[in-house]
């Protein structure tokens, strides 16, 4: 993807696509069995490389950073006049991708989350996509594995002869993992979060006026708070703030190349 179709907000070069278009060119790279590693970034996952150096490297090395937040698709539009006219929700653009790829007989891959929450994920997309070829369902080892794991857990992943393969860890573990396999899959790798749950019916989604009002936050923070209040009671306000900087003429480049730290997590 062109750098030019990139615009940086915080130091995070999101990309200018929307949902239809994104899929467009992860659908392609699929059939070309070509690498690609897409993520979509909501608020969190913009503070997470915002705020971490390295972080912020191995997300500007991927290659499609989609603006999954409403407040992100405006503050790209406010700031950068990227011209989104709606975001690209990650359980959205799954099952875009999942619609695509049953007409177009491609087959996925799923990586991540529990065993049960992937067998019920892999029954509710055949219910919707009742051709749709789903060849590996893998789940996470929550934990961290050593390099040579890692590898195996990929050769898993490519032997299944997937030419899709989703992603389902938890910000900003996914990404850490889309980086770091980058190089082992020669197929496109796309982080949705927390699609798995909610297409595998573990997790309810906000209505769609609070979606379209920025306000699924609050949503998920009501139903999770213990696990949410510091993601969004910390790091929405910082947000703004480091947008209200950025506004006033504050610039957060792009870093130079610094040793990323392996992490592992699988």
């Amino acid at each position: 993807m062109a750098e030019s179709a990139r615009r940086n907000i915080l130091g995070i070069t999101v990309s200018r696509l929307n949902c239809q278009r994104a899929c467009n060119e992860i659908i392609v790279a699929a059939q070309a069995r070509r690498p690609l590693t897409a993520t979509a970034l909501a608020v969190h996952g913009v503070m997470t490389g915002a705020l971490d150096p390295c972080h912020r490297q191995r997300l500007n090395a991927l290659d499609l950073l989609l603006a999954d937040g409403q407040p992100v698709r405006w503050a790209l539009n406010l700031l950068q006049r990227a011209g989104l006219d709606d975001r690209v929700y990650g359980p959205t653009l799954m099952l875009c991708l999942c619609a695509r790829a049953e007409a177009l007989e491609l087959a996925i891959a799923l990586y991540g989350n529990k065993a049960d929450v992937l067998a019920d994920l892999h029954e509710n997309l055949l219910v919707r996509f009742p051709r749709l070829r789903i060849v590996a369902r893998i789940p996470s080892r929550f934990g961290r594995v050593d390099a040579s794991e890692q590898a195996a857990i990929a050769q898993t992943i490519a032997a299944s002869g997937a030419d899709l393969v989703f992603v389902g860890l938890v910000c900003p573990r996914q990404e850490v993992w889309l980086y770091e396999n980058r190089a082992l899959l020669s197929r496109p790798t796309v982080a949705v979060g927390a699609a798995f749950d909610f297409h595998a019916n573990r997790l309810a989604q906000a209505p769609s006026w609070m979606q379209n009002k920025g306000l699924e936050w609050l949503f998920r923070l009501w139903h999770e708070p213990q696990r949410l209040w510091q993601r969004y009671i910390l790091l929405n306000p910082l947000f703004i703030a480091m947008l209200i900087s950025q506004a006033c003429g504050w610039q957060y480049a792009h870093d130079s190349e610094i040793d990323v730290p392996y992490e592992g997590y699988a």
